[in-house]
């Protein structure tokens, strides 16, 4: 029997015509286990749907509120790549030149003609990194820059593709850091030239400034005897090559090891280096914000025509074809975002874009809808992509703008 719900836990507006987001936000709460989580929806540059719920901490029970921020992980990922948009947009670099063009040691062990477009689509070779990281490493942005140059790729990049889970996030810093004047990270650069312009309020490495209290703590049951139990959740091919020590998958997700534990992402020492591919933490209405400037055409960040064409068409397959050699099933990719596929349908075309994240959480843009999503949670899942909760809401924002 679904649970009963304390409707003053629940919070936020819809437009009218959205009314199904609302009921299925609430649906997630009675018949989906939710705890906490936000959900927002813009709709030809409108804010159509903004709602909040739930517990932002299991143990207090302290309420989620307006303003509470959530970690997303890997959909981090998306918002690093629109910042890589920008940059593209503004002149700095080009898809189809070497990534060594920009980033001359990037050339060591087999590099050298590694376009960005290639390393972007995750046909680079490069989803693991054999140095051991450690948070140190990370931090320190010209020892982790290093690391990344002597990588050797695990095949002859450009022929396969594989989810580059954490490894891409690094590897788009130092692009953003070796073609942007300035030299900043990713994360400046994203505050700088999206966040600021557009009043957002997310972060790819916490300021100080920003309290615990306003951040949703991750509620994670992700250990192997759990990832067992739920097994229904996960493709067994996946499983199976994430338990096995020295596949490309374990390899993949364990280095470095702290980030095998999702609720390590709860400490603060993790939140406020920069893991441009997996620690953004802000609003979800944020998300969803940026977003929508993209499922317009980009025109409020000055995003040429050439960088949408970019990014609403995938990225040819390699000779390979769509089986994803980390993920252990088909999987499509373009410029760092994920896209439409046979067996992951999102948006109302092919050319949508954005990326999901470990746990349950995801972000799109729709440009032939006009139409941006973003859903972010504090207590996981174990899907690698349309987590039930997600899928509902989502599904219900693309038949509500479709009835319009």
């Amino acid at each position: 029997m679904p649970k009963k719900i304390d409707n003053s836990l629940l919070h936020g507006s819809v437009a009218p015509g959205f009314e199904e987001v609302q009921k299925e936000f609430k649906r997630n709460f009675e018949e989906r286990k939710e705890l906490g989580a936000a959900c927002a929806v813009y709709h030809k540059g409108k804010k159509v749907v903004d709602l909040w719920g739930g517990y932002r901490d299991k143990k207090t029970r302290a309420p989620w509120e307006e303003d509470t921020l959530v970690l997303v992980f890997s959909t981090t990922k998306g918002v690093s790549s629109l910042a890589l948009a920008v940059a593209h947009s503004r002149g700095l670099f080009d898809y189809d030149r070497t990534v060594a063009t920009y980033w001359p040691e990037f050339t060591q062990n087999g590099k050298e003609n590694i376009t960005i477009r290639q390393l972007l689509s995750h046909q680079a070779g490069l989803c693991a990194i054999d140095e051991p990281l450690t948070l140190p490493i990370l931090a320190d942005l010209d020892t982790l820059a290093s690391v990344l140059a002597k990588q050797k790729p695990v095949w002859d990049p450009g022929t396969r593709h594989a989810y580059h889970a954490l490894s891409l996030g690094y590897y788009e810093s130092e692009l953003v850091r070796r073609t942007d004047p300035q030299h900043r990270s990713i994360g400046r650069y994203f505050q700088d030239e999206v966040a600021n312009p557009l009043d957002l309020e997310f972060y790819i490495g916490l300021p100080p400034e920003i309290p615990d209290s306003r951040i949703a703590n991750i509620h994670s049951p992700f250990q192997t005897l759990r990832m067992i139990i739920n097994i229904r959740q996960i493709p067994m091919k996946f499983v199976r090559a994430f338990l096995k020590g020295k596949s490309l998958t374990n390899r993949t997700f364990s280095n470095p090891k702290i980030l095998g534990n999702m609720s390590n992402y709860n400490k603060r020492e993790l939140r406020s280096i920069e893991l441009p591919a997996s620690n953004g933490i802000g609003q979800v209405r944020s998300i969803a914000r940026a977003y929508s400037v993209f499922a317009l055409g980009g025109a409020e960040l000055d995003i040429k025509e050439e960088t949408m064409e970019a990014l609403i068409n995938p990225t040819p397959f390699p000779p390979s074809g769509s089986w994803d050699e980390v993920l252990q099933s088909h999987s499509c990719f373009s410029l760092g975002f994920s896209k439409p596929s046979p067996v992951w349908h999102f948006g109302s075309s092919e050319k949508a874009f954005g990326t999901s994240g470990a746990g349950g959480s995801f972000a799109y843009a729709d440009p032939d809808s006009e139409l941006s999503f973003a859903y972010a949670m504090n207590k996981t899942n174990f899907y690698l992509h349309s987590d039930p909760r997600e899928k509902a809401l989502s599904e219900a924002a693309q038949e509500c703008a479709a009835n319009l």
